[in-house]
Order: structure tokens, then sequence, then C-alpha cells
């Protein structure tokens, strides 16, 4: 994370709210080789202390967790190239925009009955962001089916215990410099851009 602290001030409502909004993340887990890396789709509770998610049961990951195992989640945002000419100032040089929400704490394998509902509560989060399309529920799918694909995958949980955070929006530029870039920036990434326009101040 950047260690800038003008792009850390974000508390930690908001960045729960991001998470949760975006739903998608990089899981890692380390090794003595190299960090294992997954990325998943995920539900992250209200209070930002939970995150459930499956694997397929033959992600090496899978194999590491035994009673629990220190793991990050990291969910990426808008970001982007930043070109210095856009800040109208003489002295600047190029950058990369970004938000980044990581979700720290303890992976622990969930029990086999605790699959079912928590697909169902997953596919039901995503499917509600796609009104007015009617809903894709799990009954669905004839009963054989989804059992033999569940036997492929299993439940897990994130237990947060920190949530760390990097909003690099330009909010080290004269806000005249940082509202002249976000402009620019709006005929290429538009998401970015405005997030550029207002960055979190608390």
């Amino acid at each position: 994370m950047h260690p800038n602290p003008a792009f850390r001030q974000t508390g930690t409502e908001r960045n729960i709210t991001f998470a949760r909004s975006q739903g998608f993340g990089m899981l890692a887990v380390s090794t003595p080789e190299a960090p294992l890396i997954s990325h998943i789709p995920f539900l992250l509770n209200e209070a930002g202390t939970e995150a459930t998610f499956h694997l397929v049961r033959s992600n090496p990951i899978c194999r590491l967790v035994g009673e629990g195992v220190p793991a990050r989640l990291a969910v990426i945002g808008p970001n982007g190239y930043i070109s210095p000419d856009w800040y109208e100032m003489d002295d600047q040089v190029p950058t990369w925009n970004y938000v980044a929400v990581h979700l720290i704490g303890r992976m622990e394998q969930l029990s086999a009955d605790s699959l079912h509902p928590m697909l169902d509560e997953l596919s039901e989060w995503f499917e509600a962001t796609l009104d007015p399309k009617p809903r894709w529920r799990t009954e669905k799918m004839p009963k054989d089916a989804m059992a033999r694909m569940m036997r492929h995958i299993l439940p897990f949980r994130l237990v947060v215990n920190e949530i760390d955070s990097t909003w690099k929006l330009s909010q080290n530029k004269p806000e005249a410099a940082r509202l002249a870039a976000a402009r620019a920036l709006s005929a290429h990434d538009r998401d970015l851009a405005e997030m550029m326009s207002d960055p979190p101040d608390d």
C-alpha cells in the first residue's frame, strides 16, 4: 500500500462499502516459495468483519488452510495512468492513480452444510445488481446437477481483523491541478475521473 498519508485517510465505513460493492478480489496466502493467489468473488458482511467465498477443491490454497491460516484479500477498484500534462503544471511526472482495499485476517474452512446457503447468498447478492432481470437461483438447477457441482468446491471465510487501503487520487496536488487532471481523464476513464473529482477526506 502507498506510504503517503495523503492517500491513506479513508475511513473504515467507506472502505467496507467499497469492498462490498466490488465483490471480487485477489486472495493471497503465504508459502515458503512464493504467495499463492486466487481471484475470487466474495461476500463481505455489513460490519466488514467476515468475507465468505468458495474455492475449487484442487486449488492449492485449500491444502494450506488446516485449522486456519493468515490471508489477505486485495480488492482493486478503478485505476489508470495519469499524464503530467493534465495537471497544467510544469514540474510533474507520470503516475498511476488507483483505489485498493485490503482485508486482512484469518482464513478458515467452513462446514460442508454451509456451502449451499453460501452459494444462494452470493448469487442473490450479485443477481440483485442486474435488476430488473429476474433473479437466477440454485432451485433452477436439477438437484443432481447441483450436488455434482458442489462436490468440486469448498466453503471458506476470512475473519477480518484489519482493513488497509490506498485511495491514490491526486490528493497531494493543488485542487485546481487535481480537477484539471480529472477533467482530462474523463474522456478515457469516467469512473476514476469521478473519484478524482471528489476524493474521500474521512
